[in-house]
């Protein structure tokens, strides 16, 4: 069983939430050519330090840093490093903080100054596959209606859909149960129930779906090495609608970072 989150542990994950929605928009302040993906790493750290919270992924599990910075055909878990930046690079920066015992985590996949038509395509179909994976995750719906929305979406484009990683749901912990594939059929899954929280992330492909992990263990890259996409919300299962706990807005809209 998947228990959902009472109001009062929703607040805090919101609170993280917001936290990391405003921590990527910093991080994508500073993405420009000539930057390295170490300098994003900290900025990010420094970020979430100043505003109280902690970096869950810097340690977790060994990993090195408080970002994963995946630079085009790496798909997830890249780490930062003297990169440099290079006009026309996508890197998606994956991040997450621990506030109060709860968790945030998300990622956006950012173009490095102008990108070509195709790879601007990926990131639209992308991130757009994530809205119509939100738009299953209500109650009632299972893991596999999520799953289905991501993965139709994103092929009837002819862009590969990873089947080796997932979402996952967040709470005290940063990755809990359910796991939440980016593939699947209607019906079938965990069901989804109100007050559930939990991360959609589609990792999408330019070319062929298949992957396979670096020598360092983590860096995950595409076997064609063609480009990868990949963002990530955290949201709550509701009656209807699902609500979310992060958001795109800091980065897209220019927004001011306060609280």
């Amino acid at each position: 069983m998947v228990r959902p989150k009472t109001e009062e542990e929703i607040e805090l994950l919101r609170y993280n939430g917001k936290l990391v929605s405003m921590a990527l928009a910093e991080v994508g302040k500073h993405i420009a050519p000539g930057v390295t993906t170490k300098e994003l790493d900290r900025v990010a750290e420094t970020f979430i330090r100043d505003n109280g919270a902690i970096p869950n992924f810097l340690g977790y599990g060994g990993f090195p840093a408080s970002i994963c910075s995946s630079v085009n055909d790496v798909v997830v878990h890249g780490i930062p490093s003297n990169y440099v930046l290079k006009e026309g690079d996508i890197v998606s920066v994956d991040l997450g903080t621990i506030y109060k015992g709860y968790n945030g985590d998300s990622a956006y996949t950012f173009p490095v100054g102008e990108v070509d038509e195709q790879t601007r395509k990926l990131l639209d179909v992308t991130k757009e596959s994530l809205y119509k994976g939100i738009e299953a995750a209500i109650a009632g719906n299972r893991t596999g209606d999520i799953g289905h929305a991501v993965q139709s979406y994103a092929e009837s484009f002819g862009f590969g859909v990873v089947r080796e990683l997932e979402g996952h749901g967040i709470g005290k912990n940063m990755h809990e149960r359910p796991g939440v594939p980016n593939y699947g059929r209607r019906g079938h899954g965990v069901k989804l129930e109100d007050g559930m929280t939990i991360c959609i992330e589609p990792m999408i492909t330019a070319g062929n779906r298949a992957v396979y992990v670096a020598k360092n263990g983590w860096d995950i890259y595409t076997a064609d090495h063609k480009n990868a996409a990949h963002y990530e919300l955290t949201v709550v299962v509701r009656k209807g609608q699902a609500e979310l706990l992060s958001s795109f807005e800091f980065i897209e809209n220019n927004s001011s970072i306060k609280f």
